[in-house]
């Protein structure tokens, strides 16, 4: 199959572009840059250069494939509302050229902050007041076009070396204001997944293409934000403590507003429906080895 792939330089669509390639799948990945292009093409992909801005782009490089997985977006959280509004129109270029095929189009999406059942996100866990739009936008494509597409939901934390998310966010914060930080009782949770196995994940969605389901792609459903603040200050040697109220705000800056969201998520479903099983380290082994 050839796979259109935007983000395909990026932390996640770069595995996912060694997953699709590895498993005998030719990649036309998207770049924004020279950088990406030069990233993209050792990969052994090939390149089609534009933005998610370029919707004539993102319209060319969908129908020139068999399936896309789009794993592009803009990760500015202080302009969240900007980047949702380009992330949708351009899931909706790409929809309109596989409107009358049975193309498959992959969307990622986030589930921290969605609403728990018998205490954890699931699959059935609504996204209809999430204030990112991709999973909404996909899977009205599918109810009311008819197009092939399918959510690969993501927690909060995908890692692996290299990661410049949330953690190694949360990490920095700790080494600027000289302690490592958890809301109120630090017992909210997180849940994660190593990039590796979300890159099989994204790869079992787009060839089983199961119009209009959503994934939850997770490998740890609960950790606990006072042990992640824990392993930090022990691995810099900082004091840990708990903060409420404006304090949270100025210690996590922007990401005040995500900290205290809880998280459990558990994949039950989409384990069976994919045949998909996390087989990497969990977050906190793979800080404890290569995030310090």
């Amino acid at each position: 199959m050839k796979v259109f792939v935007t983000g395909a330089s990026g932390f996640i669509g770069s595995a996912v572009v060694r997953e699709l390639i590895s498993a005998g799948h030719e990649v036309l990945g998207l770049a924004r840059s020279e950088a990406s292009a030069k990233t993209i093409s050792e990969a052994g992909a090939k390149v089609l250069l534009g933005t998610l801005e370029d919707l004539d782009i993102l319209k060319q490089g969908a129908s020139q494939a068999d399936g896309i997985i789009h794993t592009a977006f803009i990760h500015d959280f202080t302009q969240f509302v900007k980047a949702g509004d380009v992330d949708k129109s351009a899931i909706n270029a790409i929809g309109e050229v596989l409107e009358g095929t049975d193309k498959p189009l992959v969307v990622t999406a986030g589930m921290l902050g969605l609403p728990a059942i018998n205490g954890f996100i699931t699959e059935e866990s609504s996204a209809e007041n999430s204030p990112r739009a991709s999973e909404a936008t996909a899977l009205a494509l599918a109810a009311e076009k008819g197009i092939n597409t399918s959510v690969v939901r993501l927690p909060p934390s995908v890692h692996d070396k290299g990661d410049k998310g949330f953690i190694p966010f949360i990490i920095g914060q700790a080494r600027k204001n000289g302690v490592s930080a958890y809301p109120e009782a630090g017992k909210n949770c997180w849940s994660a997944v190593h990039r590796l196995d979300a890159a099989k994940a994204f790869r079992l969605a787009l060839e089983k293409a199961a119009k209009g389901v959503v994934y939850n792609v997770v490998g740890d459903n609960a950790i606990e934000t006072k042990k992640i603040a824990e392993l930090i200050g022990e691995k810099l040697n900082l004091p840990v403590q708990s903060l409420s109220g404006d304090a949270i705000v100025n210690h996590f800056d922007w990401m005040g507003r995500f900290i205290t969201f809880e998280g459990k998520a558990i994949g039950t479903k989409t384990q069976e429906e994919l045949g998909w099983k996390p087989a990497h380290i969990g977050l906190l082994e793979d800080m404890q080895e290569n995030y310090f």
